[in-house]
Parts: C-alpha cells; sequence; structure tokens
C-alpha cells in the first residue's frame, strides 16, 4: 500500500511548506487540489523536489523542497543518501519514487491543462475533481448531465493526448470496468469500499 496525502488547496500563499512536512514524514506521494495554472503545477512539482543547480539532469520544474529527510528515509527503510536518490518525482526521474498529483477541478484548469501538460514535467496523475467542478458548472453532483460529462471527458482527452495518467476519484464495483475500459489508470475510491473496488480493479488490470 503507497501512502498519499492531499494537502489544502493554496491560500494567500503557495504550499510547498505543507508538501515538505508530509514529504519529511515519509509519504509517497501528495495530491494537489485545485491547480489551475502552470505556475501552480510548477510550484506543485518543485515542493516535492529538492534542488539543484541550473544545468544538472533533469533540473526543470527547479526543487524548491527544504532538507530534513531523517523521518523519511528510516520509514522508507534507506539511508539519508539512498533517500535523497530516489526523493524525486516519476516519471520524470525514472528512479523516483515519488507521485506528484494535481486535481483539474473547474474549467479554468481545463482550458489550461494542454499548457500545464506541455510545460511541466514531473506530473504524475492528473486527477479530475469532479465535484468541484460540478458545482461550477451549476449541476452539483450530477455527474451524468451533458455539460458536467464533456468537460470530464476533455480532461480525459487531453491527459491521454500527452500521455499522462488520468485519474478518478470516485470509483466503485458497479463502474470500475468502464473507468478501466475508458482508460483511466488512477482509482481513488472512498474509504469504506476501498477494499472491493481495489480487488476488482486488479482483477481487470490483470494484476490479481
Amino acid at each position: 500500500m503507497t501512502p498519499l496525502v492531499r494537502v489544502p488547496p493554496n491560500g494567500g500563499e503557495m504550499n510547498q511548506w505543507i508538501a515538505k512536512q508530509v514529504l519529511d514524514l515519509g509519504v509517497f506521494g501528495i495530491i494537489f487540489p485545485h491547480v489551475s495554472t502552470v505556475d501552480e503545477a510548477r510550484n506543485a512539482v518543485g515542493a516535492c523536489r529538492y534542488p539543484r543547480l541550473p544545468g544538472a539532469p533533469r533540473y526543470d520544474p527547479p526543487g524548491i523542497r527544504g532538507d530534513a529527510p531523517v523521518r523519511a528515509a528510516r520509514y522508507w527503510g534507506l539511508t539519508q543518501q539512498e533517500y535523497y536518490a530516489r526523493a524525486d518525482v516519476w516519471p520524470l526521474a525514472p528512479e523516483g519514487e515519488l507521485l506528484a498529483v494535481i486535481q483539474c477541478e473547474e474549467m479554468r484548469a481545463i482550458e489550461n491543462l494542454p499548457r500545464i501538460l506541455q510545460e511541466v514535467p514531473g506530473i504524475g496523475v492528473v486527477l479530475i475533481g469532479e465535484g468541484d467542478l460540478s458545482q461550477e458548472l451549476g449541476h452539483p453532483r450530477d455527474y451524468e448531465h451533458p455539460a458536467v460529462a464533456e468537460a470530464i471527458d476533455r480532461i480525459l482527452a487531453i491527459c491521454t493526448t500527452h500521455g499522462v495518467p488520468c485519474g478518478h476519484p470516485h470509483p466503485d464495483t458497479k463502474n470500475v470496468e468502464r473507468l478501466i475500459a475508458r482508460g483511466y489508470r488512477f482509482l481513488m475510491p472512498s474509504a469504506p469500499r476501498s477494499f472491493a473496488v481495489l480487488e476488482q480493479g486488479r482483477r481487470l488490470a490483470g494484476r490479481s
């Protein structure tokens, strides 16, 4: 099981300090909500990376994570130097074991998503925030409404075009087969239903 943490949305300042805190606790990834611009996406990925000098391999986006790996390295069962080698974002760093997930939750984010995925390497997953998206479109939690369904389909199509996994936040035993068939590669079931959905998803993906 891979522990991920969803941090709060950005307020008056970017939340890289929160990202540092949870990464230092040893999590393997962060879900950043309401990422709607290139700058916000760059900050999200950079918050998961340690700084390097310009010109270093895979420098961009530049890392802004502060140094304090003792606890995370211990929880990962690694030395600090081994942790440094793996504490980078996948797939930008092939040996990296951190996952930077951005949530696409508003129309502004959808409009900017092609630029985000083109200009910001290191995004591991784009997770659809269909609850807030449906609110903005005036059809709260009516995910079958044509306007909401069209917006969701746009996100999936953009991710597919750019080769970035797209995530769905509400899989269950009734829709998981359809979601996998449509191309979703990251499924986030709610806790009470997680194990049944995970077992079914693993079977459908040929991993059981």
